[in-house]
């Protein structure tokens, strides 16, 4: 990776930004509207931001040893620009190695974060019982299923699991697992996916279920394009009825093409009187 110096950021702009950055620590939204104001990117600040604390650090501390040399502060830091500044393991790489901090490689900091994800639990658990409306789906990694289910109102994943499958007894259990964390569905919003819908309804069994709005227009969006090409099909077949009607001459043939266009014309009503019945009942 490639990095050019911008000469218009000056050392006392670094170092105005650098005071922002940490004035608002903590405020959110503050790091992205920073970053947009400089036109910098987040990744940058917080590299501004880590080595301001790094040199202040050494400034201010009797032996002038590096704080960061711990590994609790290097590993801090490292899930700082993960989650915070979404930095890819080769850019967090490149920055540790300007700050002089080991170790850096990819390697390393690819087994440090599988680590420290195994050490987290995958289900948030209550000191009492909350009720929760639930919004589930399905997302993929490397090919392999991870179920999510997350809070309607707060956003907050309550259950993300790496999982064997996508059938309905995966799923099953996923939810009686999140009323053994105390947590009642109210309801639950997702997909129609098979496997998903079967297994809540088998452990909420009284529990309401509802398509979500986005896969059920997506749904509406694919169905429309069937529907458009059959229906372009259907008149483009009742024109041609018509024109081979029109150019008949004899009274055999204009009886023949008069049968051909009404079977045609009656084919494309039997169709938009259908079509419309079943995307009504959908809407529904």
């Amino acid at each position: 990776m490639k990095f050019v110096r911008r000469m218009d950021l000056t050392a006392q702009t670094r170092i105005d930004i650098a005071l922002l950055a940490m004035v608002w620590q903590g405020c959110y939204g503050k790091m992205t509207q920073i970053a947009q104001q400089h036109h910098i990117s987040r990744t940058f600040l917080y590299q501004l931001l880590a080595t301001a604390s790094l040199h202040l650090a050494v400034l201010f501390s009797d032996k002038r040893e590096l704080p960061t040399k711990d590994p609790g502060s290097l590993h801090k830091m490292i899930l700082l620009l993960r989650l915070e500044g979404h930095c890819s393991l080769q850019s967090i790489s490149d920055i540790l190695r300007q700050l002089d901090l080991a170790p850096h490689s990819v390697g390393y900091l690819s087994e440090f974060l599988q680590q420290t994800g195994r050490r987290l639990p995958s289900t948030l658990t209550m000191a009492s019982k909350k009720f929760v409306f639930y919004l589930s789906d399905e997302i993929f990694s490397i090919n392999v299923p991870l179920l999510v289910t997350i809070d309607a109102q707060s956003t907050a994943i309550l259950k993300i699991e790496l999982a064997r499958d996508r059938s309905a007894e995966t799923w099953k259990t996923h939810f009686e697992n999140l009323e053994d964390h105390l947590f009642v569905p109210l309801g639950m919003a997702s997909d129609r996916g098979l496997g998903l819908v079967q297994g809540f309804h088998a452990a909420c069994e009284t529990v309401l279920w509802v398509c979500d709005y986005f896969h059920e227009f997506r749904d509406l969006f694919i169905l429309r394009d069937q529907l458009e090409r059959k229906a372009y099909g259907l008149i483009t077949a009742e024109a041609e009825a018509l024109r081979k009607f029109e150019n008949a001459r004899s009274e055999e043939h204009l009886q023949k093409r008069l049968k051909h266009y009404e079977s045609a014309v009656e084919s494309w009503c039997d169709f938009f009187r259908i079509e419309s019945s079943c995307i009504g009942t959908m809407c529904y």
